[in-house]
């Protein structure tokens, strides 16, 4: 029984419900929702285990700042003892402290008439930035008591904008030679872009996003450095750099190659929490507020040299592309597909694998929301689920691009995949095992131990399910004729690619910045 009541009630309200086959999934169907829209994403799981289940993916949702709202049923209330384990199906010691280390906040429902209250109270401060995962538990017996609807509570009002530094954050910026632009999540969630564009162009300064940044800026935008700052052609815009403004970002250790880049001379950050501004790098000014009203409100002295800047950013976009070419054409030929055959309104789901690293650091994301990268925790297993979620949103075409482990992970979604018909392409790159942790025993010259096996048969695995599914050698145009044709289907599919890339420049291995350099 557990959650059964929850789908009766829902059954009544038009909300969709998809019927995923793990916990897991749910948490990251949910995470794949909130990325793809910006909204909130509910995962219903049941008691004890099943609530355990998302722990994974909502340690993501965490790290990633994903609006995600877990609704988990607990024990009956009448069978609770406190500071007891009775033994009762499904019972832990307390099933909300499981999520403490992996949320914003936790709520348990303690009656009945509470449940529309606590769901409003839950809802909202998911959604508060900084956005992140927020859990709900509720005994299973209240879910069949009836009680009087209430209103939900009111919304707060937006405060004043009132940031005394904004002067003197202007003032370093119209005295800046060498500005730069380093801007992150936080500034897509607040949708910033358009603000933060202006801005660069009045300074005539680079702008580089982080993974979770991917899409803030049009391609064409004249201010948009090259992905990624991994990339030693792309790092000699901050280490030249005089003046930094870091919009909505904690600059964790993934994007500074574990904080090798060098503190800048000046940073100013803009951020909803002045502790996550300086956790990491010391800000000489701190703008607390929404990314984007606080851009809005910076008034530095125009700087002339934007035609020089873009043509030095197409010159560094020139070079990292022809690096690419040259160390892995293979990836070469990934990239410039994918570029050539995704919708302009396609969102690309990646993996933690070889492939999905190349998507997160060099794909040229088209739009804010169309990138899902799964670099705030690093959860493997977590391309193939989040793309239900996000095709769910209905928001586009969606592109999963994971590995061959990854996607064994919540294979059995596979049966998700066709009951709901989404419209998600599954890429899988078979290599034959774990190709990154291969290519790190490569590395320090150790045997192959654990990380190669004898992949399934994905193809006839998918349509065993009802998935139409391909196979290719390759990424030349074989892959690029079958990729186009499964985008254009309108159905859902499976693409198996085999091929084994090489790491590329934002995987830690092959980091150029190092200890002691």
């Amino acid at each position: 029984m557990h959650n059964l009541p929850l789908w009766e009630a829902l059954a009544e309200t038009g909300i969709r419900i998809v019927n995923v086959r793990h916990e897991q999934t749910a948490g990251y169907a949910a995470d794949g929702y909130a990325r793809a829209t910006g909204k909130l994403g509910v995962a219903l799981v049941t008691t004890g285990p099943g609530a355990a289940n998302t722990l994974g993916a909502v340690g993501e949702a965490m790290a990633s700042a994903a609006p995600v709202l877990v609704v988990a049923t607990d024990i009956p209330s009448m069978l609770k003892r406190p500071g007891v384990v009775r033994g009762v199906l499904h019972e832990t010691s307390d099933q909300q402290a499981m999520f403490a280390p992996v949320t914003k906040g936790g709520f348990t429902v303690h009656r009945a008439d509470q449940i529309g209250t606590t769901v409003h109270r839950a809802a909202r401060l998911a959604l508060q930035p900084q956005t992140g995962p927020v859990y709900l538990g509720i005994p299973t017996d209240y879910l069949r008591e009836k009680s009087e609807s209430r209103e939900p509570p009111a919304t707060p009002a937006e405060g004043v904008l009132d940031l005394p530094d904004l002067a003197r954050a202007a003032d370093l910026l119209s005295g800046a030679r060498r500005p730069l632009i380093w801007a992150g999540g936080g500034a897509l969630r607040a949708e910033a872009g358009e603000a933060i564009g202006r801005l660069a162009e009045r300074l005539a300064a680079p702008v580089i996003t982080t993974f979770a940044a991917r899409g803030l800026l049009p391609l064409d935008h004249p201010c948009l450095a090259p992905n990624p700052v991994h990339s030693p052609e792309v790092g000699e815009l901050w280490d030249e750099a005089d003046v930094v403004l870091a919009i909505g970002t904690d600059f964790d250790g993934l994007m500074t190659q574990n904080w090798l880049m060098p503190q800048p001379p000046k940073l100013i950050a803009v951020n909803v929490d002045a502790e996550d501004a300086a956790k990491n790098y010391r800000p000489d000014i701190t703008l607390v507020g929404d990314a984007r009203r606080v851009v809005e409100s910076l008034r530095p002295a125009s700087r002339p040299g934007l035609p020089e800047l873009t043509a030095r950013l197409g010159s560094i976009s020139r070079r990292v592309r022809q690096r690419i070419r040259d160390e892995d054409p293979q990836a070469a030929d990934f990239l410039s597909t994918l570029e050539e055959v995704l919708p302009e309104d396609a969102v690309l789901v990646s993996d933690m694998c070889v492939a999905g690293y190349w998507v997160g650091g060099f794909h040229r994301v088209r739009g804010p929301r169309k990138l899902a990268y799964p670099m705030g925790w690093g959860t493997l297993g977590y391309g193939f689920p989040s793309s239900l979620g996000a095709a769910a949103a209905e928001t586009g075409r969606v592109i999963c691009v994971t590995g061959d482990g990854g996607f064994l992970y919540a294979v059995g979604d596979l049966a998700t995949l066709a009951e709901e018909q989404l419209p998600v392409t599954v890429v899988v790159v078979d290599d034959g095992g774990y190709g990154m942790l291969r290519y790190d025993q490569e590395q320090e010259g150790l045997p192959h131990r654990g990380v190669d096996w004898d992949s399934p048969d994905f193809v006839g695995l998918a349509r065993s399910f009802g998935v139409h599914a391909d196979r290719v050698a390759g990424f030349g145009r074989a892959f690029r004729r079958l990729l186009s044709e499964f985008i254009e289907s309108g159905e859902p599919n499976v693409l198996v690619v085999r091929a084994k890339l090489k790491p590329p420049l934002n995987t830690s291995p092959r980091w150029y910045r190092r200890q002691g350099r």
